[in-house]
């Protein structure tokens, strides 16, 4: 392990290129790297910024688009000349949310209600919008939107799009607990239709459905990630689910795997990895989010699920826990986030894994042995934060590394809920 002097991060085979405020937003969550410039969603600073990161070592904000009243940007997808961007009611800006626990610690709509009802939201159109806009980036530095889609709720959380006809979203719609599986056809990039929904039975209150899972938990869709016409949905406390998506107007079930209880829940994220060789077998990799400060969630991890039979998946192994600190002691979150998504175009791995943890940086495990996944590399930035910009109440000034996207020619770009952007330099394990 070897301390960078300059900026007295932690690092292990990775090496810092630069480090950028954002033009003056450093917080990110969601960062797509595309035709060498860099498209960041906000947590706090509400909209959107476009960075040049062509010159790796001296990236520059050239442009801030605002999100639409009181919305928040967090996640966002490109594809050749399209920028798919997430309408969604900001609920961390709104006092009624400000501490974590109303977010997490059960469904939006049960939030809402204990809250005073809809009406503390605003109006919709008015105050805030809610699904997803849709951009055209033939200039990479200038977003121009071409295009909307609206539903009756309080937006889209995330998208997986990497093409062709269709886009697969979280949406949050009223009359459901929390956000749910939709498929949207893309055929026409200026109106966005939707195409089909899915949800986990219970979720559907406008109809009477009753909650299935426990007081406390929180059944809803981070996102779908979609290899041959495979939908791997993480619905937090909800687990995993496998969805035939190969006829779009009915997403069929498969399998729906949950190890919460015993363990923490807040599955955020399943990476699909199905081409390894010599000897193809299906893996997916799942992160289970830190939600909690200082570990009272439980300690999260990284699984290896053996999806070989898509109606039988099996845990078969854990990423290793990052070790060389005690981060549950350390303030805020420590534990999974998100993981680097192995989009075409970008770095893609079934061997190699990266993924962020939160208070403990971004970490990078080799996998080639399922069974006994190593970690190989890690880089924690500096604690030493100068700019501080989120609005909630009494929260610990520690980093929370949120996302990596790692580019073809394997440049790690993480993110950071205050601390800016790293461009990082993975040398090997």
């Amino acid at each position: 392990m070897a301390t960078n002097s300059k900026s007295s991060a932690l690092s292990r085979n990775i090496e810092l290129i630069s480090q950028s405020d954002q033009g003056g937003r450093p917080d990110g969550v969601q960062i797509m790297v595309h035709r060498g410039y860099a498209y960041i969603g906000h947590i706090f600073s509400n909209g959107f910024t476009v960075m040049d990161v062509r010159d790796a070592k001296h990236p520059k904000a050239v442009n801030f688009i605002p999100a639409f009243g009181h919305n928040w940007n967090v996640h966002l997808q490109t594809h050749e000349d399209l920028l798919l961007v997430v309408d969604e009611y900001n609920f961390y800006a709104n006092p009624k949310f400000a501490h974590e626990e109303n977010y997490y610690g059960q469904s939006v709509e049960e939030s809402i209600k204990q809250a005073g009802g809809e009406h503390i939201l605003g109006k919709r159109g008015v105050d805030y919008s809610a699904g997803m806009r849709v951009y055209d980036i033939s200039k990479p530095d200038q977003p121009r939107e071409i295009g909307r889609m609206e539903i009756d709720g309080y937006g889209f959380h995330r998208i997986w799009y990497v093409g062709g006809r269709y886009a697969y979203v979280s949406a949050q719609l009223r009359g459901f607990t929390d956000h749910i599986f939709m498929i949207v056809d893309m055929t026409d990039p200026t109106r966005p239709e939707e195409v089909s929904r899915w949800w986990l039975p219970g979720m559907r209150s406008g109809a009477g459905e009753q909650p299935t899972w426990g007081k406390g938990d929180r059944v809803a869709l981070h996102h779908a990630i979609v290899a041959k016409d495979i939908a791997y949905g993480a619905w937090r406390d909800g687990g995993l689910t496998l969805l035939d998506v190969s006829d779009a107007a009915k997403p069929k079930l498969l399998a729906h795997h949950n190890w919460h209880p015993p363990f923490g829940g807040g599955t955020h994220v399943a990476i699909p990895l199905n081409d390894r060789v010599p000897e193809p077998k299906d893996y997916v990799i799942v992160a289970d989010e830190a939600i909690a400060d200082n570990c009272a969630d439980q300690v999260k991890y990284t699984w290896v699920i053996d999806v070989r039979d898509k109606t039988n998946p099996v845990n078969i192994a854990t990423c290793p826990t990052p070790s060389e600190k005690d981060y549950c002691s350390e303030g805020g979150h420590f534990g999974p986030h998100n993981l680097h998504e192995n989009r075409p175009g970008s770095f893609q791995s079934s061997d190699i894994i990266f993924g962020t943890y939160q208070n403990a940086g971004v970490r990078v495990f080799d996998i080639r042995n399922p069974y006994r996944p190593e970690e190989v590399a890690f880089y924690v930035p500096s604690t030493s934060l100068e700019h501080w910009v989120d609005t909630r109440p009494n929260r610990p000034r520690v980093l929370h590394s949120a996302d990596v996207f790692v580019d073809a020619q394997g440049i790690m770009y993480v993110t950071d809920f205050n601390a800016g952007l790293h461009i990082l330099e993975f040398k090997g394990a």
